[in-house]
């Protein structure tokens, strides 16, 4: 598969590794991938992974880019500089992993109220793939309604569900599972889980 160039949210919804992975497994396949970062997924970053983000740029170096072939930016969620705010951008796509009920309120509305919401809101003009990943339970009527109102409008919503059919032994192997349908939705390939029938 030739390199592709997709944009990733990740917020504060609990679920951070969702994100991290979905990033490596990315820049794994030699893709570009324009990442934004809400102030409470930095939080999470601290609460889940037990991570020191004083740094920041190092620790996207350090945890996410490594040595992979991909090419991974990083911007601010005020940097409107970001090529992939403009629809003129040949950007593939568009995950938000794990996604807030916030921010997926707000790309409902179309507040753009954020680069990432920015982002969001370009997939959906340009009717590019966009792909939300909640992680909260259980969910209310509003929350039901913002993802209906956006699946009408082709956003995949697909929640951090793991399967349990390719038997996980690890909880690894539950983070690649939905992590693995996320790339699904994208069309890209990967060999993060075992499929039913294999």
């Amino acid at each position: 598969m030739s390199a592709q160039k997709w944009a990733v949210g990740i917020t504060g919804a609990s679920g951070a590794v969702y994100g991290v992975r979905l990033v490596r497994e990315l820049l794994r396949g030699g893709h570009t991938v324009h990442l934004m970062i809400t102030e409470a997924g930095w939080q999470v970053f601290r609460d889940e992974l037990d991570w020191n983000t004083d740094d920041r740029e190092a620790l996207i170096r350090e945890k996410l880019q490594q040595d992979l072939p991909g090419a991974l930016h990083y911007w601010g969620m005020r940097d409107f500089n970001c090529p992939a705010a403009s629809g003129s951008y040949r950007c593939d796509g568009m995950v938000v992993v794990p996604c807030s009920m916030g921010t997926l309120s707000g790309i409902a509305h179309g507040a753009s109220g954020n680069l990432l919401e920015r982002v969001a809101d370009v997939m959906l003009k340009e009717r590019r793939r966009l792909v939300l990943v909640p992680r909260e339970t259980p969910l209310n009527a509003i929350q039901l309604e913002n993802m209906l109102k956006l699946s009408r409008l082709g956003v995949t919503i697909l929640p951090a569900m793991p399967g349990y059919y390719h038997k996980p032994q690890t909880m690894d192997d539950l983070v690649n599972f939905v992590v693995g349908k996320a790339l699904d939705a994208l069309d890209v390939p990967h060999e993060l889980f075992r499929r039913w029938g294999e």
